[in-house]
């Protein structure tokens, strides 16, 4: 008896489909937000904390990011960011920690391959479609905002 690849195959996926365990949305859901909160209440330290110390407000936002991305390098160079970002999913990728992860994770991961073909090659493997498309989004943004002042 030949039994017909076909019917193999949609056998196999309904099995699979059948053992795949189910994601609990909630669950994720409130993770991600309890961490993206948290990650959120950090930054709001750190930003009063430079406030306290004298830093002019209009120069706030910029410590506060760069230390930021600091704190997400760090941890990710120590290893806990991938254990924070295993619990809160998005939660810890949309915010800049998140970023920094991005770009530090392949560094680290492929440094054994050396400065040039590991580190620099792969650092931005993740984060580099991110920077071109922002950059060039931000760019065709400026010049419609620019065309549009011209008229006027």
């Amino acid at each position: 008896m030949d039994v017909p690849e076909e019917k193999i195959k949609t056998d196999f996926n309904n099995l699979a489909k059948a053992a795949k365990p189910k994601p609990n949305t909630v669950k994720n859901c409130l993770s991600a937000f309890i961490v993206g909160g948290i990650i959120c209440d950090v930054g709001q330290l750190v930003s009063d904390i430079f406030s306290r110390y004298g830093v002019a407000k209009s120069d706030l936002s910029m410590y506060t990011s760069t230390m930021l991305i600091f704190i997400g390098a760090f941890l990710t160079g120590i290893g806990i960011y991938d254990k924070i970002a295993n619990i809160a999913g998005a939660g810890s990728i949309v915010p800049i920690t998140g970023f920094a992860n991005s770009i530090v994770a392949p560094a680290i991961e492929f440094k054994k391959e050396g400065f040039v073909f590991g580190v620099s090659a792969k650092m931005f493997t993740i984060a580099g479609p991110v920077l071109v498309y922002g950059l060039s989004s931000s760019v065709i943004v400026g010049v419609i905002y620019y065309l549009i002042n011209l008229m006027k």
